[in-house]
């Protein structure tokens, strides 16, 4: 048996399981007496429900139930509520309107649930929903949050008024408008931080269950944070918590779109409760896009100032996020706190105003998707830097390295009091650049031109605050066979926690990794849990089997003592055993154990803890594209990072979650766009031949390095890794196509870079006089 620990990199213990098709996901789940749902979707994006007749579809042939609002409301169902009700920094109460389970009298987004059916097998349930006869009047949809603010915008909900949940002005002002006015360069740009859809592998989707001798509920899903998503289903079902249980083995990706509850959750225990048999409802493809929260759809006013040298002044951002057809999940505290939290990002910032709009619109709600806010921070002022650099005349790479907090200034606080521990910017910023070797720049594009094509290269330098749910707890219990169940309240979605978990137990207490069993994903199996989402699972979980083991070790060391006929203070602990120090005298941990539960002194520890501080991994993004001129196909041809995440637990866990990031970042940069008609409020982009998601083919190898330095903030030293590539990927890339384009005129350019967009924007500048 061995012992890998922090820093090794063995191979996943999952795969193994995974690719011999031993999974457990929810389709791969078989239940006795299995009933099928599937959900009635409203075809508007905006209309009154004038009347629903559902009697055709009771008497089709296998068909169990036919729900609606009006069974819900009777039955006492009660509506979804956002995670988070006010604002994080303030405390005022957002404005916000609860969303049905099912529509109750208007449909608000192409997708919204209005009813659902419950058959035998599911082809019975789809013909049972094709003969609901539901009378819409339709309304006017706006899709846009800008066009929802207008005065004249249609109403989405009447507890929302001018569709305004949130509209929060915060920072410096004064200080950012005095600046402003002493200025020698001002640079402004209107960014448009677009909306994508995460398109997990594995659709969301449930199996509910309904004991009524113990008056409880179990719900089979795929989610990624199911404690929390349990005490909201609970609530809607008017449960005690106790009396709901989440459950979900093994989970096919999330991306955030599976962070938060959805109507379905509710739904179908609810309707295992009225039709007495297990029911199973799974999204198509279809349903991902239409009803899956998405995620950014940010646009943003923002102006720097910067004084004759070029050092930077006053930021000012006005934004306007598009929140969907409801508040959903934690989104205002996107808002409020992880769009607010870093701006300035590694910069020296004296002066920054902020004006924060969120504002309800006719499409499916936003939920989160890696770096949510943080994200459209960065992006904001990386893509000011290269317009700063272009406006004032000063070289883009210097204004960066100008302005960075440097690694003697660390820990920094920024301009709105948020500290920042760990981080070497400055070092990171000159390794990426030399590791992309930008003197070689200049022949490689004079390259790309005798080939005919235009050549760019652009950087981006990230920073996000992991952490996520600031509670987390750890049960590690001692089995009689000799093994160690380590029950979690974080979830795997597919980092390799079955891995990295027992490689930070095997560290601390010595204990071989074939004998640690992860156990997660069951709400009965812990008190609590703050799930996967943030990057949090390392850092919050980390730190719980960290302090657990200090305790086992405190545990263990009067029984050694005893043992080893020795005093406690002379009895060191190391690799498993405890010893007595200078001699050879020693008893293994396990042994230690074996002893306390005949004493009736078990070492079996649960830990609990609550956060007070984030981890903050960083890095610095270089990339170049090739640009043909006559198609306006974008081809991604060098990918250089170097990231900062402090210790690595497992190391090539860390490069593939990174890649996976990246992957996602240029994605979003390159060609995914969940763009909606403005007219009618439908998708135009809800299936794959329309939203294409980026190939192997379309990625270069990436040149990926770290740059660690190690977190304060927990006794790990780790930072969270799944998120970096897409933060910085997405303004990385539009500064290297804008750099690509800057020689035939084009000055402006949002993502994505897909060919017909970038081809228009030759042709436009082509014809736009001199």
């Amino acid at each position: 048996m061995t012992v890998s620990t922090i820093g090794d990199s063995p191979k996943r213990r999952e795969d193994a399981r995974f690719v011999t098709g031993r999974g457990a996901y929810l389709d791969d789940l078989r239940f006795d007496g299995l009933a099928q749902a599937t959900v009635l979707r409203s075809p508007h994006a905006h209309a009154r429900i004038r009347s629903i007749d559902i009697s055709a579809a009771t008497r089709m042939p296998g068909v169990l139930a036919v729900l609606t609002a009006a069974e819900a409301e009777a039955d006492g169902l009660k509506p979804l509520r956002p995670y988070i009700e006010a604002n994080v920094q303030t405390g005022e109460p957002f404005v916000f309107a609860p969303q049905p389970l099912l529509a109750t009298g208007k449909v608000r987004f192409v997708g919204e649930p209005v009813a659902l059916i419950v058959a035998e097998t599911l082809a019975q349930a789809l013909d049972a929903a094709e003969l609901i006869a539901v009378d819409y009047a339709p309304l006017p949809a706006v899709t846009a949050a800008e066009a929802a603010c207008a005065p004249d915008a249609p109403q989405i909900s009447d507890e929302v008024p001018g569709n305004r949940c949130i509209d929060w002005r915060t920072g410096d002002w004064r200080r950012m408008e005095a600046a402003f006015k002493q200025a020698a360069h001002i640079v402004r740009l209107r960014l448009d931080n677009h909306r994508i859809a995460t398109n997990p592998m594995e659709p969301r989707g449930c199996v509910g269950r309904f004991d009524p001798e113990a008056s409880r509920y179990t719900l089979h899903v795929s989610s990624q944070n199911i404690h929390i998503n349990r005490n909201h289903i609970a609530r809607c079902l008017g449960a005690d918590p106790r009396d709901v249980r989440f459950i979900a083995p093994d989970v096919g990706g999330g991306f955030g779109a599976k962070n938060f509850a959805y109507a379905e959750h509710a739904l179908v225990l609810w309707a295992a409760r009225r039709t007495g048999r297990p029911v199973k409802w799974l999204a198509t493809r279809s349903e991902v896009f239409l009803s899956d929260h998405a995620s950014r759809d940010m646009q943003a006013e923002a102006s720097l100032a910067l004084d004759a040298s070029g050092r930077f002044l006053a930021l000012k951002v006005e934004s306007i996020a598009n929140l969907g057809a409801y508040m959903a999940g934690a989104g205002g505290g996107v808002q409020t706190y992880q769009y607010v939290h870093l701006q300035g990002t590694v910069y020296q910032l004296p002066a920054i105003a902020l004006h924060v709009v969120a504002a309800l619109t006719n499409t499916a709600p936003i939920g989160v998707t890696r770096g949510p806010g943080f994200a459209e921070t960065v992006n904001v002022l990386e893509r000011l830097i290269d317009a700063a650099a272009l406006h004032g005349g000063f070289d883009r790479l210097e204004l960066r390295r100008r302005n960075i907090v440097p690694g003697h200034a660390m820990p920094m606080t920024n301009s709105f009091g948020f500290e920042v521990d760990s981080g070497a910017f400055d070092d990171t910023l000159d390794k990426a650049l030399a590791r992309a070797d930008l003197a070689g720049f200049p022949a490689r594009r004079r390259d790309s031109e005798r080939r005919g094509l235009l050549r760019g290269v652009g950087v981006a330098y990230h920073i996000k605050g992991t952490g996520g749910s600031p509670e987390e707890n750890v049960d590690i219990r001692f089995e009689s066979d000799g093994t160690v169940s380590l029950i979690t309240g974080t979830q795997h979605i597919g980092q390799g926690h079955e891995t990295t978990f027992p490689q930070i137990l095997a560290h601390r207490l010595g204990i071989p990794n074939e004998l640690i069993r992860l156990c997660q994903g069951d709400t009965d199996l812990i008190a609590t849990g703050g799930g996967h989402g943030s990057s949090r699972a390392t850092y919050m979980g980390g730190t719980a089997i960290w302090r657990a083991s200090d305790a086992i070790i405190a545990k263990g060391l009067p029984l050694a003592a005893e043992a080893l006929e020795a005093a406690e203070a002379d009895i060191r602990f190391e690799n498993g055993c405890f010893t007595v120090s200078g001699t050879d005298r020693s008893i293994a941990l396990l042994d230690v154990v074996v002893l306390g539960r005949k004493k009736g002194e078990p070492l079996d520890t649960y830990h609990f803890w609550k956060r007070e501080h984030l981890t903050f991994p960083n890095g610095a993004h270089v990339v170049e594209v090739e640009i043909d001129r006559d198609t306006g196909v974008v081809d991604l041809v060098r990918y250089t990072a170097v990231d900062d995440y402090g210790v690595m637990v497992n190391p090539m866990i860390v490069e593939g979650q990174a890649h996976g990031a990246m992957a996602q970042g240029i994605g979003q940069a390159l060609m995914e766009y969940a763009a909606y008609d403005p007219g009618s409020g439908q998708m135009v982009a809800a299936s794959f031949m329309d939203y294409p998601l980026p190939r192997a083919e379309q990625l270069p190898s990436f040149d990926l390095a770290f740059n660690p330095t190690r977190c304060t903030t927990n006794p790990l030293g780790v930072k969270g890794c799944g998120e970096a590539g897409a933060i910085a990927a997405f303004p990385a890339i539009a500064n290297a196509v804008l750099d690509a384009l800057a020689p035939i005129g084009v000055t402006r350019f949002d993502g994505p870079a897909t060919p017909a967009r970038i081809w228009q924007a030759i042709r436009t500048a082509r014809v736009q006089p001199s």
